[in-house]
């Protein structure tokens, strides 16, 4: 068993087939690259699981994740009056004939290194296609492409994702599932309640015992966020208090 990859000319998915490796032994992939005319062929005949594809496509009964943006370039002879600039706009070009497009990309190429005219093709095709007697330029005012990794809903398992995962950058032992198992980890447990449900109980810090008072047992208040004990009325019920703070009488001695 296989993971069939079809990727668009001008990617280059090596380091993502060195940690698919790595990742799943078990697992190998079969990476063809294809044309971008046929980018999709194989993926909607079931011949492929999972394609790195060249933005616009047909989205229908696919799963579609948008990855990284290509920059267009101009592909002109290497003697070309603007084969030396460092960028270039499509103004720049305006008075310059088009090269005759082919369906094979290479041929494009050829055709301008013969003198044709230019080709503005993505930065990754373009360097698919290098040649010593071409150069490839930046144009700053064309619109740029986008990658972006493609596989069918029904298609959707474990090992699609592990896939997906890899390209995203996730490590191995991270997955959806498990980053929601450690977000409900993460959560907040809810406070445990005192018997009879009306409260928790606070046990008394080591040394922090209270003092017998005469007639009762001393109580310890919390309300207001400070403990403070006093002392208890007759018949050992404790004294009422309306803060939470101890009164002293004047002569300093709390009540």
């Amino acid at each position: 068993m296989t993971l069939r990859l079809r990727y668009v000319a001008g990617v280059s998915p090596a380091k993502w087939l060195r940690a698919w490796a790595d990742r799943r032994p078990d697992l190998p992939i079969e990476a063809l690259r294809v044309e971008q005319a046929d980018q999709l062929a194989d993926l909607v005949a079931g011949e492929a699981d999972v394609a790195f594809v060249r933005l616009p496509v047909e989205a229908d009964g696919l799963h579609m994740i948008p990855l990284w943006e290509e920059i267009a370039v101009a592909v002109l002879p290497k003697d070309h009056p603007l084969a030396d600039a460092e960028a270039l706009t499509l103004d720049d070009l305006a008075a310059d004939p088009l090269a005759p497009a082919q369906p094979d990309t290479a041929m494009t190429v050829e055709l301008v290194a013969a003198g044709t005219g230019h080709a503005i093709l993505p930065h990754g095709v373009a360097r698919l296609h290098h040649r010593r007697d071409v150069v490839a330029v930046p144009i700053t005012d064309a619109a740029p492409t986008r990658i972006a990794l493609v596989w069918r809903v029904e298609r959707d398992d474990a090992d699609i994702q592990d896939f997906v995962g890899v390209v995203r950058g996730r490590t191995a032992r991270s997955s959806r599932g498990e980053a929601d198992e450690a977000e409900a980890e993460a959560a907040p447990a809810p406070a445990k309640g005192s018997k009879g449900g009306t409260g928790g109980t606070s046990a008394a810090s080591k040394g922090g015992a209270s003092a017998a008072s005469k007639g009762g047992k001393s109580t310890k208040s919390t309300e207001g966020g400070k403990g403070t004990h006093r002392k208890g009325s007759k018949g050992g019920r404790p004294a009422s208090a309306r803060t939470g703070r101890a009164v002293r009488k004047k002569g300093g001695r709390g009540r």
